[in-house]
């Protein structure tokens, strides 16, 4: 089984730019999208309705052209859950929960925590809430997996500038302890258990400083699965060369 995460930046932006045809290509069994930015009947009809997939689809409640997921399956779900059951995270669109016999996958879009003291509250309060959410999930199904934008990086070898971004959200303290907190939850980070030590593997760059170009990046987008399904996964990787957003898409080969 193949699964696809993409910080698309944008569904129409990135479907107009092609990406959809690079999808079609690899034709993944499930496809997690983030900050899709539209609401579910302004999502292409290339994508939301293709005849060998079932779509789901969560938009922020009240603003517009903001944060959203979605998730691409070609096996029908046994449940979907839409948010991590908090009216106050969940009406921002950010979580969508899909449960088959042998494995639950998750598909969430982390909050940036730019934007002044409240909202990087909110981050971390996300990220509690989040851990909660997936060890009740885990109670009644050891098979997790979660993927998406987490908008943190977690260790130096992460981003390609870790001196000056010491004190930038995305890279701070507070964050990256969480990250820690849920690694220390038996919760492995697939690309970091297979590749250890490499360095310059980014997902994200900066449009506007034209980083990419340069690699000069962070590593933000994640797969991470519970420890009794990592000895299933067969390899995950960084498709770096994709374009189409910011973020370039992670995928995940596992026999669940």
């Amino acid at each position: 089984m193949k699964i696809i995460s993409w910080n698309v930046n944008g569904i129409r932006a990135c479907h107009k730019k092609g990406c959809w045809e690079w999808v079609k290509k690899i034709s993944p069994d499930i496809i997690c999208v983030q900050e899709t930015k539209a609401l579910s009947e302004q999502i292409p009809d290339e994508i939301k309705n293709q005849k060998e997939y079932i779509s789901y689809f969560d938009s922020p409640k009240e603003k517009k052209g903001y944060s959203g997921v979605g998730i691409l399956t070609k096996k029908e779900p046994c449940a979907v859950e839409i948010g991590i059951g908090s009216s106050s995270f969940d009406k921002e669109g950010r979580s969508l929960t899909v449960h088959f016999k042998d494995f639950s996958l998750i598909n969430t879009y982390f909050p940036n925590g730019g934007g002044g003291a409240e909202r990087f509250a909110f981050k971390l309060g996300y990220y509690d809430a989040f851990l909660k959410y997936i060890e009740k999930l885990r109670k009644k199904q050891k098979n997790l997996i979660f993927c998406g934008d987490v908008n943190t990086a977690h260790n130096e070898i992460d981003l390609a500038r870790a001196k000056e971004n010491e004190k930038s959200t995305g890279f701070l303290p507070e964050e990256r302890a969480w990250i820690d907190k849920v690694v220390s939850k038996r919760y492995i980070d697939v690309f970091r258990y297979f590749y250890p030590e490499t360095r310059d593997a980014y997902t994200y760059w900066d449009m506007k400083t034209f980083a990419r170009e340069r690699n000069i990046g962070w590593r933000l987008d994640y797969f991470f699965v519970t420890s009794e399904l990592i000895k299933k996964v067969k390899r995950v990787k960084i498709e770096d060369t994709v374009l189409g957003s910011d973020h370039c898409p992670i995928s995940l080969e596992i026999n669940p």
